[in-house]
């Protein structure tokens, strides 16, 4: 769905070959129109969603979704923004998925709060159980692929999940948790490549935009399109297997994991985590590789998993980590972005035009990450002042 953009879908399709758990087909439960709406101001991405809920040619319901994220902005611009949306009479209300809505469905609730003293396996157990309920949530979605935030958060909660089963090796047992990480290995490398191509296709987007050169570089966006299409047709296919439908089996019992009895508390865990990513990136230099900066963004992530996992005993110096890490982990991203956009376009350009236009593209990803390196040793020194405070 592009901005400015009407669309109508079935959910769910019965074009696409899904089966559920006991091996019925799938049939259409709802028809929706959507018109979306796109505009940036103040360094953020408002996105204006008018719903049509369809009965036939009937329309049997409406509904407005209302999504503002952050693109390059900071969060006073978010703040301002998010005010004057008030005042123009957005409300915070409805969260419930669009699916939800058309059918007046109840989302299925979430863990109950954990406190300070819940004990490490309890929290462990409802944070694996808050993840499994994040990748149902998105599987319509990202089945259709009419939204590509569904596709991004369901690989999201996939590697969330991973990440808590990974911190929580001392308290669970191998033979239980092991295979389960080899099977959201498996979902995350399907989801991977259609995830990495609407990234990459968006900024190549935008990078060409700002060129005025969409015209000669039609042949490299039409090829990464076709790439798109067939990946998110492998999508379906895995979403649709046999292998799926018993990972999401396992999944309905992930709340009450298999454990070994150890009760090691979950910031002690965070700890073990964060030295393991405080190494890896205390050892960049300024010249360091494109391999060596997206290893240390995966250490950081997953300190940042743990730390989330540890919420309730790490406190709000916890959560400043979190946010310190998420910063320096954009900031690493940035140079992989523009690392992988480079290597594409570099694979491009055949003709002497096409030629002028990729070194103009290259040009601009060398200065991404210049501007990403710059910033890195600010980033890197608010994450370590964070950890610290931690003790």
């Amino acid at each position: 769905m592009y901005p400015g953009s009407l669309t109508t879908q079935s959910v769910f399709s019965p074009a696409l070959p899904l089966r559920i758990g006991n091996g019925r087909p799938i049939g259409p439960v709802a028809r929706l129109r959507t018109r979306r709406e796109v505009v940036r101001a103040d360094g953020a991405e408002i996105v204006d969603d008018a719903v049509a809920v369809l009965a036939g040619p009937r329309v049997v319901g409406r509904f407005r979704e209302l999504e503002v994220e952050l693109v390059d902005g900071d969060e006073r611009g978010l703040k301002r923004l998010e005010k004057a949306l008030r005042k123009a009479g957005a409300t915070t209300g409805e969260q419930r998925p669009k699916l939800f809505r058309a059918l007046d469905l109840v989302v299925p609730s979430s863990q109950p709060t954990i406190g300070r003293k819940t004990a490490p396996t309890v929290a462990l157990g409802a944070a694996l159980a808050e993840q499994a309920r994040r990748l149902l949530l998105h599987d319509p979605g990202t089945r259709l692929g009419s939204d590509v935030e569904d596709l991004h958060q369901m690989r999201v909660a996939t590697r969330r999940l991973r990440a808590f089963l990974r911190v929580g090796r001392p308290l669970l047992d191998e033979s239980w948790s092991e295979p389960l990480r080899d099977e959201l290995a498996w979902l995350g490398g399907a989801l991977g490549p259609a995830r990495d191509l609407d990234v990459l296709l968006e900024h190549l987007g935008c990078e060409l935009h700002a060129l005025d050169e969409h015209e000669v570089a039609s042949g490299l966006l039409e090829t990464l399109r076709a790439e798109q299409t067939e990946a998110r047709r492998a999508v379906v296919a895995t979403l649709s297997s046999d292998r799926y439908l018993a990972l999401l089996e396992r999944l309905d019992h992930v709340g009450t994991p298999e454990l070994t009895g150890d009760e090691t508390p979950l910031a002690e865990l965070w700890a073990s985590a964060w030295t393991r990513a405080r190494k890896r990136n205390a050892a960049l230099g300024r010249g360091a590789g494109d391999e060596q900066l997206h290893e240390a963004r995966i250490a950081l992530k997953r300190a940042r998993y743990a730390a989330e996992l540890a919420g309730h005993e790490l406190g709000k110096r916890g959560r400043r980590f979190e946010k310190a890490a998420a910063a320096l982990q954009d900031v690493l991203g940035t140079n992989q972005d523009a690392a992988v956009a480079e290597e594409r376009v570099r694979a491009w350009a055949v003709t002497a035009e096409e030629g002028v236009v990729a070194g103009q593209l290259v040009q601009r990803q060398h200065d991404r990450k210049a501007a990403a390196a710059a910033t890195r040793p600010v980033a890197w020194k608010a994450v370590r002042r964070a950890a610290k405070k931690l003790g």
